[in-house]
């Protein structure tokens, strides 16, 4: 598929929060998951060691056993982990708050500190800040409409 260069321009670092990659995980064949496929064609995801962090923490639960072997967990994990630009959080950035939700601040400082233009939730407490500053904060369906639109 041809990449539009605004829009690898527009999304060529974005951060994805952990509740969009564990539902891309989770149904393959939904929204979450083809964003996921689309923006990796057009960019790179960014993660800071907070949000691995979360990643790696939440996708280990109990409640994920009946959707996820072992094996496809670590795959996603490591398949993650090479895939992202890692961004180190500066710590004046750091102390900043903007969500209501302190843990979700790691997701707009992941952003802020790699430049990225986007982020990608379905998290009300991130969502109700759009836009915060440039960085755009969109939920998976409204991200992946302006993806496949080329706007």
């Amino acid at each position: 598929m041809k990449v539009d260069p605004a829009v690898q321009v527009r999304y060529g670092l974005v951060v994805v929060d952990t509740n969009v990659l564990l539902s891309a995980a989770l149904a393959p064949g939904g929204v979450p998951a083809m964003l996921v496929d689309r923006l990796l064609d057009v960019g790179k995801l960014v993660l800071s060691a907070t949000t691995f962090a979360e990643l790696e923490g939440r996708i280990w639960l109990p409640k994920f056993d009946r959707y996820l072997t072992i094996e496809r967990r670590r795959h996603i994990l490591q398949q993650a982990h090479a895939a992202a630009v890692w961004i180190d959080i500066p710590a004046e950035l750091a102390q900043r708050t903007f969500s209501r939700d302190p843990k979700d601040d790691a997701f707009i400082h992941a952003a802020l500190a790699a430049g990225a233009t986007h982020l990608i939730t379905g998290d009300d407490d991130l969502l109700c800040l759009d836009p915060l500053d440039a960085l755009r904060i969109l939920t998976p369906r409204a991200a992946l409409d302006e993806l496949q639109s080329g706007a």
